[in-house]
């Protein structure tokens, strides 16, 4: 299936910055617990793990949103973590306390274990992207993801989640050729399962570098987004004739917003910290942007969700010729947010950018 056979491209052509008519808009976890339909299909599937690993149940969760609210790409279900669990880390998720590893690198001998996985490991990744581009049959495009070498290092380091990154920044500040052995394995790791889930029919990719935002000034430059531009200069830009566009998201980048345009994706995500309007002068017509709407702004009641969206929207202003803007959250969607909410905020984005369109 070809660009051409895509019955709506508005978010490709958006993020290459060429004119659309309207803002698209799709939002990051919109496949998630906020949704009756998602709970009930996770409670089949029996965890988290079990839902991401089967193809069928990953396609059924990532078409739900779009059962539910007009969005302009689906984005395939799985999580950052596919690549350390291949690379037999010992992932699990307990409930309520998110991923854990059983095997975290905290000395020179797991470091030098450290491979890049066998792809084969990552098979039911590439054949979920496959399953769900046939049932999507054209309707929006498919994003696939992975986690940046930086932000994966986090969690393989710290073994969870982390609040202060000590485990990670020690070892960054105590024996940084380590840390840089694990990001560059990590940095081969993310390109070839990108370019794999692009050979599956990924028809845009996003890199996540959820954690770079807590690097200090500098280290950000070496240890985050050094890597990042190493995996998208190894990317396969095309794919069935048609260019694949990639995002790359940096939680609380926004101060180094230039040095991230210039790290060569189509586009960039912003959180809710950046002013759009700023943001667009800061990048020129480098990359397109993709957000930002505060996550818990969803909270607020429909009407008031609206006002906030066209706020946004207009933030950024009249989108000329040159430039791009896709509408997405600035972090993941919450867990509690009411689908109504969702509902008013699609339906204003569309109708209210219009008219900063043309």
């Amino acid at each position: 299936m070809s660009h051409s056979d895509l019955r709506n491209d508005v978010l490709l052509r958006a993020l290459l910055r060429e004119p659309v008519p309207y803002t698209p808009i799709w939002l990051m976890r919109q496949a998630g617990r906020y949704l009756p339909e998602y709970n009930a299909t996770r409670a089949r599937a029996g965890s988290f793990l079990g839902l991401a690993k089967n193809p069928a149940y990953a396609t059924e969760v990532t078409l739900q949103p779009l059962e539910r609210f007009a969005l302009d790409a689906a984005i395939l279900f799985s999580d950052i973590l596919t690549i350390p669990d291949a690379m037999g880390l010992g992932l699990s998720f307990e409930t309520g306390e998110g991923p854990r590893f059983a095997h975290p690198l905290r000395d020179e001998a797991a470091v030098a274990r450290l491979a890049v996985p066998d792809l084969g490991e990552l098979q039911y990744v590439f054949d979920a992207v496959s399953e769900i581009r046939r049932a999507l049959d054209g309707r929006v495009p498919l994003i696939g993801f992975a986690g940046s070498p930086w932000t994966l290092a986090c969690y393989m380091v710290e073994g969870a989640g982390s609040s202060d990154y000590r485990q990670v920044k020690t070892l960054l500040y105590q024996r940084p050729d380590l840390m840089h052995r694990i990001l560059e394995i990590n940095a081969r790791s993310v390109i070839g399962y990108l370019n794999a889930q692009i050979d599956a029919g990924a028809q845009a990719v996003m890199i996540f570098d959820s954690w770079g935002g807590v690097l200090a000034d500098g280290d950000f430059q070496a240890f985050s987004l050094a890597y990042t531009r190493c995996v998208l200069a190894g990317l396969k830009r095309e794919h069935d004739g048609r260019r694949v566009p990639s995002i790359v998201f940096t939680k609380g980048g926004g101060v180094w917003l230039e040095a991230i345009a210039d790290a060569g994706s189509d586009a960039i995500g912003v959180d809710w910290t950046v002013d759009l309007g700023a943001a667009r002068e800061r990048v020129g017509q480098r990359v397109a942007l993709q957000g930002n709407l505060d996550p818990m702004m969803l909270f607020a009641g429909p009407e008031r969700v609206a006002d906030l969206a066209r706020r946004v929207l207009d933030s950024f202003g009249p989108v000329q010729p040159g430039y791009g803007h896709v509408f997405n959250l600035g972090h993941g969607i919450s867990q509690f947010t009411p689908p109504e909410a969702v509902a008013a905020l699609v339906e204003t984005v569309h109708t209210h950018s219009a008219a900063l369109h043309g």
